[in-house]
């Protein structure tokens, strides 16, 4: 697969695979402004140069948005290729781009969220347990932080060096009333629909709050193993999908006004 690699240098002439459109899409603008400020921290794009969804975005854990503790690991924010792009072995060529460069900087390995099952936005589970990645730790509902350690003898979940979830991050609950989201701009797509549903909400004469978690530190303290996005109704956590408008509409419905 041939590759390019999205820098400060090309950020403006280069598109993000997962929201394909031009830098004056409010997605766009959102993504781009917040890979701009990571990439001092270590932030990688990878992407095919085909035109599709097929790339990794990884940054070192330390930097990572997330409620986990990695010493020393890479965390791999997004890793997508769907579509056109898969049956053609881009997968396994996007994980070793980033397994090479995360050993060159001297990591002890990858880690990344995903789920007990296949979820929208999250990695495929059968994927990474077919790669190599172990279960390090798991989160309510059914989050689960894998890892794939460049240490063969560091393999025992119970080594103080395999990652973990913050202790808050592990039971997700809020005190409040309504419809809740917690969201970054790391996701492109939270520019667009975050927006939406408070229409939908207002429409619907429903309570719905948006926090905007706009620092890692923000993030890190975050009541979910998942920060990109985190609906919430009267305190429970509901999905990490980012809902359309009519997927939404049809949540309001069901749990009444």
């Amino acid at each position: 697969m041939d590759s390019i690699r999205i820098t400060e240098l090309n950020l403006e002439e280069e598109h993000i695979c997962c929201a394909i459109s031009d830098n004056k899409d409010p997605q766009i603008v959102s993504k781009k402004a917040w890979m701009r400020e990571r990439f001092a921290e270590g932030l990688t794009f990878v992407k095919s140069t085909q035109r599709g969804k097929c790339f990794i975005e990884y940054i070192p854990a330390e930097y990572a948005w997330v409620p986990v503790l990695a010493e020393n690991y890479m965390f791999i924010n997004c890793f997508w290729v769907s579509g056109a792009m898969k049956g053609h072995g881009y997968s396994t060529d996007l994980l070793n781009i980033c397994i090479q460069d995360s050993r060159k900087r001297g990591k002890r390995g990858l880690c990344v969220i995903s789920s007990k099952r296949k979820r929208a936005f999250l990695s495929d589970p059968k994927y990474l347990e077919h790669v190599g990645f172990r279960i390090a730790d798991t989160a309510a509902p059914d989050f689960v932080l894998y890892y794939l350690t460049f240490e063969p003898d560091s393999l025992d979940s119970q080594d103080s060096n395999v990652p973990r979830f913050l202790p808050h991050a592990k039971h997700p609950h809020m005190d409040t009333s309504g419809y809740v989201m917690l969201y970054t701009s790391q996701c492109p797509f939270t520019a667009k629909y975050v927006p939406l549903q408070q229409r939908v909400a207002a429409e619907q004469g429903v309570l719905c709050t948006a926090i905007h978690l706009q620092s890692r530190q923000e993030a890190r303290c975050a009541p979910v193993a998942v920060t990109t996005f985190a609906l919430f109704y009267n305190g429970t956590y509901v999905t990490n999908e980012i809902l359309s408008e009519k997927k939404f509409a049809a949540m309001i419905e069901r749990n009444g006004t």
